[in-house]
């Protein structure tokens, strides 16, 4: 009797239990459920917004730590807005949270962080009270807005091949900031020279200017992937990088930026090979890697061009495929006997 007793007892629901499912049942309603919707949306918008907004104060610093000769701190700032640039874009999308709004914000504070803010630095710093350094300056704040302006566009293109999404036109304007700063690290890590000069400074901001507005080519960190067996290896130069941020961090800067220089080519080279083969424009790019190292197998690397005479080479004329070296000998003994040919017109 006991046991029947128990498992009956156990059955029959409490009235902390009943309570319970009053309430969960009350939950499932419509009404309630949109509320709890809108309110999960709204944490999730938060954390992305919040980050861009964190962006946004540490480069609005970093200006203001340049005006008190605090360069190594305003150097820093920008430094992690970039970095903050980089995760909110990525979490809102992990948190399914991207919106209209969030890109709006996002893109309002790259022009800040990286229009405004680096100009600002290196003028303060290197051009303070010159009306050329201070022109300098504007046309570089402006080209980085003109860029963020065209990004913007480009998002909306739905019609653009897969592969131009593993491409940015021109250099990104965290890559521009970066690169806008050089003259303010050779500063402060070899003293006052040429490289402080107005003209130095100056030429060197209008080039990174350029560069932001071309239509150059640069890849892409999305379509970057490390293979198993280069892990190690990345995992080393990841070290040594930790190493001379933590004791010299305008060394491992210079470094970055002459390596972010020697890519272009590369990248305009890979991004003109996809676009005149269609059939690999939807692959992944570490596919679109294999094809091509096959395609260079079987082909034997780059064909050479043969080598012109001057007189070819003055008058535009190519060597036709397939001759061999007896065809070229007869054709020199034609030439050389005109009158075999038969009479002429």
């Amino acid at each position: 009797m006991k046991p029947d007793s128990t498992a009956r007892s156990a059955r029959i629901p409490t009235s902390r239990s009943a309570r319970r499912t009053t309430r969960s049942t009350a939950a499932t309603t419509p009404a309630e459920r949109n509320r709890l919707r809108r309110q999960a949306a709204a944490g999730r918008m938060f954390v992305p917004s919040a980050l861009t907004i964190l962006a946004i104060c540490a480069g609005l610093t970093a200006m203001r730590a340049a005006t008190t000769g605090a360069v190594d701190v305003a150097m820093g700032l920008v430094v992690a807005a970039a970095l903050l640039d980089g995760i909110d874009g990525r979490v809102a999308r992990m948190m399914g949270a991207t919106t209209r709004i969030g890109a709006e914000i996002d893109s309002l504070a790259d022009a800040i962080n990286f229009g405004v803010v680096p100009a600002m630095i290196v003028y303060f710093h290197l051009m303070n009270g010159q009306d050329l350094g201070w022109t300098l300056a504007l046309i570089y704040c402006c080209a980085i807005v003109l860029r963020l302006a065209r990004f913007n566009t480009l998002l909306d293109d739905d019609d653009a091949p897969a592969y131009t999404r593993d491409f940015f036109v021109g250099v990104p304007a965290p890559a521009a900031a970066i690169c806008a700063l050089l003259p303010i690290g050779l500063s402060q890590q070899f003293g006052d020279g040429w490289w402080t000069s107005l003209p130095a400074v100056g030429g060197w901001l209008v080039i990174v200017a350029f560069l932001a507005v071309s239509r150059i080519p640069t890849a892409s960190l999305k379509a970057a992937s490390v293979p198993p067996r280069a892990l190690a290896a990345v995992l080393i130069v990841v070290a040594i990088g930790a190493a001379l941020l933590l004791t010299f961090p305008y060394v491992l800067m210079m470094i970055a930026i002459a390596g972010y220089a020697v890519h272009i080519p590369f990248a305009w080279r890979s991004r003109r090979w996809v676009a005149s083969r269609p059939e690999f424009w939807d692959d992944r790019p570490a596919e679109r890697r294999a094809q091509r190292r096959a395609i260079r197998a079987v082909t034997g690397g780059r064909r050479r061009r043969p080598t012109l005479k001057k007189s070819q080479a003055r008058l535009g004329l190519n060597r036709p495929a397939g001759t061999t070296a007896a065809g070229r000998t007869g054709t020199a003994q034609a030439t050389d006997h005109p009158a075999d040919d038969g009479p002429t017109a």
